[in-house]
């Protein structure tokens, strides 16, 4: 190799060999999120059995910014190439302008090759402002004070009580082994609200992909009734809480609201300092929660490319057009409902 090919930049697919070096940039760059990590195309294309087109822009041998994609083809919901799929954050990281444009020629190139009808980014901020952009969902993020009181006294007055009330119910809080008691809640809530679940699986590919950088926390009351359940990531200095349910007893005795507040304590003594609620559709319940706790919301900016058609996918529950499907789906028996959920969801990402 010549000293100026060293020199130069060069885009290069993901291999194997390659994700110990791919991991420390994604955990030292500050455009990186939990989900960039290279055991995500792992998962998607063993679980999901998605192909994944992991791309990075290598100068001098060194990664200096990465683009993690993934293929969708489904006959219901199009053909797409995604960054990410399964994912609230996606999109180039890195801060190098002259590789983040040679990722984006390159996954163009990749995308009109495969024949899709859209390429989306599923970017936090704006990165092209007249690009085609949904922007019906936001992120909640805020830094925990280093003081447990403290944090108690930065929920609002009404949200607080809410979380005294639980605690006076005498709820129990623990950290699971498992995924078995988390699933139960959460497939129960999804179908409850008529979307389909996550395989059991997938859950726990997570915890063994990701160790003890994924959790679960359980509430039960004081009798081992099981209430509310979520499982969290842990990246960096951060915790977020990615995936939750909760049964329908859990509302009178404030189940939710004491769990939240338990995983704050757990996340404090793990030493994370920001705590990343995760993104909502405006106006909708989790929205409205989020926001009793004190979360300012920030509109993330999902980036479309548009090769078929002029108008960007909505394959989100706010569509009309699956009202009648969520209708069906909350009648189907939970058996059952588990069974074709994972069928569908993989097509949804």
């Amino acid at each position: 190799m010549s000293h100026n090919e060293s020199a130069g930049l060069h885009v290069r697919s993901l291999q194997d060999s390659d994700c110990p070096r791919w991991d420390e940039f994604v955990r030292a760059c500050p455009q990186a999120t939990f989900f960039h990590l290279s055991a995500w195309a792992r998962l998607i294309r063993d679980v999901w059995r998605h192909r994944c087109h992991y791309l990075y822009a290598e100068r001098g041998g060194e990664i200096v910014a990465v683009l993690p994609l993934v293929e969708i083809k489904s006959t219901l919901f199009g053909h797409s190439l995604s960054s990410l799929p399964f994912a609230v954050y996606g999109g180039i990281a890195g801060n190098d302008a002259e590789a983040r444009a040679a990722l984006e020629a390159k996954a163009d190139a990749l995308a009109r090759e495969l024949g899709v009808s859209h390429l989306e980014y599923r970017n936090m901020q704006p990165v092209h402002a007249d690009w085609p952009r949904q922007d019906i969902y936001v992120m909640f993020r805020k830094e925990l004070l280093p003081d447990e009181e403290a944090n108690m006294l930065a929920i609002p007055r009404k949200q607080r009580a809410m979380v005294r009330k639980g605690l006076q119910n005498g709820l129990v809080a623990t950290i699971d082994d498992d995924v078995d008691r988390f699933f139960a809640v959460y497939a129960d809530n999804v179908r409850r609200h008529g979307t389909p679940a996550m395989s059991k699986r997938w859950f726990r590919a997570l915890r063994e992909a990701f160790g003890k950088d994924c959790d679960v926390l359980t509430v039960t009351d004081a009798n081992g009734q099981l209430l509310s359940s979520v499982l969290s990531f842990y990246f960096r200095d951060e915790i977020l809480p990615y995936y939750a349910g909760d049964m329908p007893a859990a509302r009178g005795l404030a189940a939710n609201d004491f769990k939240y507040w338990e995983l704050m304590r757990h996340a404090l003594a793990r030493g994370c300092k920001v705590f990343d609620y995760g993104r909502s559709k405006v106006g909708t319940g989790p929205y409205s929660f989020k926001k009793n706790w004190g979360f300012e919301p920030v509109t993330m900016s999902y980036e479309y490319v548009l090769y078929k058609g002029d108008s960007i996918p909505q394959n989100n529950p706010n569509n009309p057009k699956f009202r009648a499907f969520i209708a069906m789906w909350q009648r189907l028996p939970l058996v059952v409902a588990n069974t074709l959920g994972p069928h569908i969801v993989r097509n949804l990402g």
